[in-house]
């Protein structure tokens, strides 16, 4: 049989070259987020209150600068680095299953590169084709720069395991600890080898302690693998975290989401019925708070809030996500008893043709007389003396 790490020989680089390397797509990741966000508000400027886009100009200008300056960021952080990192990564099994994303990652480095080497003109038709078409290049290194960075860190060595009876032990005490309610966990990752493992402090007659353990906490298969006296000291004795997964492999990327649908804030309908004079204008604004469709009401989008979230914590796999997702599911069941109800409360306040009795008179608006030009304002009162300090 062939040794496997003579059929994926490792690149001579040092531990420390490779740490540099994931170190700048980590930075440019940081740039690109602040870029969103310096972006997304430039946007908002550029829409009315329901989120439409009507200052069109502006808005492509923002989004000009937005792909210009990603670009400038790729040149500082990645154009000469994206190549060796994506060949300092370990021959190790999970990076298979990540092998068509970094094959995405090499494609859209040479594209950005080439962009980078013929810029087409400024304000130019040809630039603005440019920009669209590299922009999707930038946020696949954006969004998954990262998952190189993460595989790179791969070369650190952990530790040398517990002894089978020091494990037992601390194991006993963590589970004792669990069901006292004294176990609390601070950070999880899953391993090269499949581990769950998750950093928790053992707290014991007043002290704590800082245990690693692997798998589900709430299963029995769970058990210690190391205590330390920091998180920064697990840190380094531990087996690093693989990049974690994603709800759904189709979904849009954080810097490629589509312009989101209008709606109506729950804010603006609570003012709608303060302001209200008639049943009609409130069952309206009920309404639309259990509205369905493109321009769904709030009412509705907590529903699907719920209903994804219910997803995520199922998909973690543990005990504890299995009973999050069902009490989450539960909850949106209940919210869409609810929004029937306020709907269906919405159609009988309409029906009444109600109107406010005309007693429930407003009150007169505070409006503070200002002083005429030529009057001299009030002189300020004077300053009582300093009480004397006893020595």
């Amino acid at each position: 049989m062939n040794d496997p790490q003579q059929e994926n020989p490792i690149p001579d680089r040092s531990v420390s070259g490779a740490a540099e390397l994931a170190d700048r797509a980590r930075t440019f990741q940081l740039r690109m987020d602040v870029l969103d966000h310096k972006t997304k508000t430039a946007l908002d400027l550029t829409r009315d209150r329901y989120g439409r886009t009507i200052h069109r100009h502006e808005a492509q200008a923002a989004l000009t600068r937005r792909t210009a300056t990603a670009l400038e960021t790729y040149k500082v952080c990645l154009a000469q680095h994206a190549g060796p990192l994506l060949g300092a990564l370990p021959p190790a099994p999970h990076i298979r299953a990540w092998s068509d994303l970094l094959d995405v990652l090499a494609a859209s480095h040479t594209h950005i590169v080439r962009t980078l080497d013929q810029p087409a003109a400024r304000a130019s038709a040809a630039e603005r084709e440019q920009h669209q078409a590299v922009w999707s290049h930038l946020t696949v290194w954006a969004e998954y720069g990262s998952v190189a960075a993460d595989l790179a860190d791969q070369h650190h060595q952990p530790a040398p395991p517990m002894s089978a009876e020091e494990r037992r032990q601390w194991t006993e005490r963590a589970r004792a600890a669990r069901r006292r309610g004294e176990l609390d966990p601070t950070e999880s990752w899953y391993a090269a080898d499949g581990r769950l493992i998750t950093l928790a402090y053992l707290v014991e007659d007043d002290t704590s302690t800082v245990i690693a353990l692997a798998g589900d906490l709430d299963t029995s298969d769970c058990e210690v693998i190391g205590h330390f006296d920091t998180e920064s000291e697990a840190r380094r004795a531990l087996p690093r975290a693989v990049p974690p997964g994603v709800l759904r492999a189709d979904a849009s990327s954080r810097l490629n989401r589509c312009e989101p649908a209008p709606e109506r804030p729950v804010q603006e309908l609570v003012q709608e019925v303060l302001e209200a004079r008639t049943a009609g204008e409130v069952a309206e604004a009920l309404h639309s708070a259990g509205q369905l469709g493109h321009t769904a009401g709030p009412l509705i989008r907590l529903r699907e809030l719920l209903d994804i979230a219910a997803e995520f914590s199922g998909a973690l796999g543990t005990v504890q996500g299995q009973r999050t997702s069902a009490r989450l599911t539960a909850l949106s069941r209940q919210l869409g008893s609810l929004t029937d109800e306020v709907i269906d409360a919405a159609d009988d306040l309409g029906a009444t043709i109600g109107v406010l009795p005309p007693d429930r008179v407003p009150a007169p608006p505070h409006i503070r007389s200002r002083p005429a030009v030529d009057t001299t304002p009030p002189a300020p009162p004077g300053r009582a003396p300093a009480p004397a300090r006893r020595h």
